[in-house]
């Protein structure tokens, strides 16, 4: 018997913040305008995406003490865009970085509850912790936490924010059908939690939620991060879009989960996906090219240089070799708040390989930095493109992806009117919404049914 067909989520990243968008076409909207984010929108949701995904960016990023050229002024605050939105859309899912290092559960929890009562079981989650000082600066607490510490304060954060979603009781609590007042119980909303990070303890003031809990995602590559996801995500964001890195994260994620007590369905891999569409895939092919020496000028590639050399590049030519120079080894005083310093543990080696790999290819600067980063996930005709993705997920390389387009807020429009319908042409996904909340759209359960209640302490 041939193994059923899965269901290929997918889900619409605004590019907000990021290093895709490209700034200078001509078809380049605001990241800060609402009809921006509301064609967006509907148009994920005419193409039946489960979610609309936002990052978030808590301060703007900076090298010599300028805005990286590539960074975005003008971020609104996530909660205020998806609580917008949640009035323009009847069934799109609405997920929201917030950061757990600089916040506070009780705030957290009231705010996700309220969003998920607003948009009638929408409202979703990704969970992540910051890394650096330079971020910090901009709240009361300041400073960083060490890798080990922001992930166990994170762990907490979110167990107390669970333990107040889960303070009222649906059974216990009904709601007077005259008034839609709540009636009184006792036990309404009434929490303690006292752990090293938290001691708090009170009454939540916000009645269980559609969800009972908002959809938990959780982005992290690190033994921490894959550890956290198995024990209390609903959804990973991945990074691994390619066949067979995608197949080794997935079987090491979901092997993971049996130990908290979960099955392989209760948590769904979904990795960011970049793409470009063309009549021919050669056509595509081409316009690939053409977008990324749009995102990636002369003056990006030697930013990106100096985020390894730890050295102001500015005197170097992009269309000429990388520097002979070795990095700077030690505190980084160039690159602040750029996530991807954290990704070379070793510039001096990072910097050797590439050198011989640019000499090799005869790259330039410029061109190298094109060649290595930021290449398109799906480049390819609708019909390759669709082939591409379906074949993906059912090799279990991904549950679905997260679909960043390079131009805001229009890029999503041709990947809707061509390549979804091929999609459900083979069945593989949904043409209406079968259910109302984002649970029902990523097939998960609600909080108390099935496996996701069970208590996820490693045996």
């Amino acid at each position: 018997m041939s193994k059923p067909l899965k269901q290929v989520h997918l889900a619409a990243h605004f590019p907000g913040v990021n290093n895709t968008t490209v700034w200078s076409d001509p078809a380049a909207g605001s990241q800060i305008a609402f009809e921006s984010f509301v064609h967006f929108a509907r148009t994920a949701e005419r193409a039946r995406f489960d979610f609309l995904f936002l990052a978030e960016g808590l301060r703007l990023r900076e090298q010599h003490g300028k805005i990286y050229d590539l960074d975005v002024v003008g971020r609104p605050d996530t909660f205020t865009v998806l609580a917008a939105l949640a009035a323009v859309t009847e069934r799109l899912g609405l997920t929201g970085t917030i950061n757990s290092t600089f916040n506070e559960p009780y705030e957290v929890a009231r705010q996700f509850a309220t969003l998920d009562h607003l948009s009638e079981g929408r409202a979703a989650w990704n969970v992540v912790t910051s890394w650096d000082a330079f971020t910090g600066e901009n709240f009361r607490r300041g400073g960083f936490l060490a890798q080990s510490d922001r992930y166990a304060r994170a762990r907490s954060f979110l167990h107390t924010a669970q333990e107040l979603f889960d303070s009222w009781d649906p059974d216990a609590v009904a709601a007077d059908p005259a008034t839609g007042r709540f009636l009184n119980d006792a036990r309404a909303g009434a929490f303690e939690h006292r752990d090293p990070h938290f001691d708090i303890h009170g009454r939540f003031n916000v009645p269980r939620s559609p969800q009972g809990r908002p959809v938990v995602f959780q982005a992290g590559d690190s033994e921490e991060g894959r550890e956290f996801a198995a024990a209390d995500a609903d959804a990973i964001f991945s990074r691994h879009g390619t066949l067979e890195e995608g197949r080794a994260f997935y079987a090491d994620v979901k092997g993971r989960l049996a130990r908290y007590g979960r099955s392989r369905d209760e948590l769904l891999i979904l990795p960011a996906a970049t793409f470009v569409l063309g009549a021919t895939d050669a056509e595509a092919r081409e316009r690939a090219r053409e977008v990324r020496r749009q995102q990636v000028s002369g003056q990006t590639a030697l930013r990106f240089l100096e985020q390894v050399w730890n050295r102001d590049l500015s005197g170097y030519d992009p269309d000429g070799p990388l520097p002979e120079i070795d990095p700077k080894v030690g505190e980084h005083t160039v690159a602040q708040g750029r996530a991807s310093v954290r990704m070379f543990r070793d510039p001096v080696a990072t910097a050797t390989e590439w050198r011989e790999r640019a000499a090799a290819r005869q790259w330039s600067i410029r061109e190298f930095v094109i060649e290595t980063t930021g290449r398109q996930n799906f480049v390819g005709s609708p019909a390759s493109v669709a082939e591409q993705i379906n074949e993906l997920v059912q090799a279990d390389a991904s549950d679905g992806f997260i679909l960043v387009p390079h131009l805001v807020p229009g890029g999503l429009d041709e990947f809707a009117d061509t390549v979804v319908p091929l999609l459900q042409e083979r069945g593989v996904h949904r043409t209406e919404y079968e259910g109302t909340t984002l649970r029902d759209h990523l097939g998960l359960d609600l909080p108390g049914q099935g496996g996701a209640e069970r208590r996820r302490v490693a045996s």
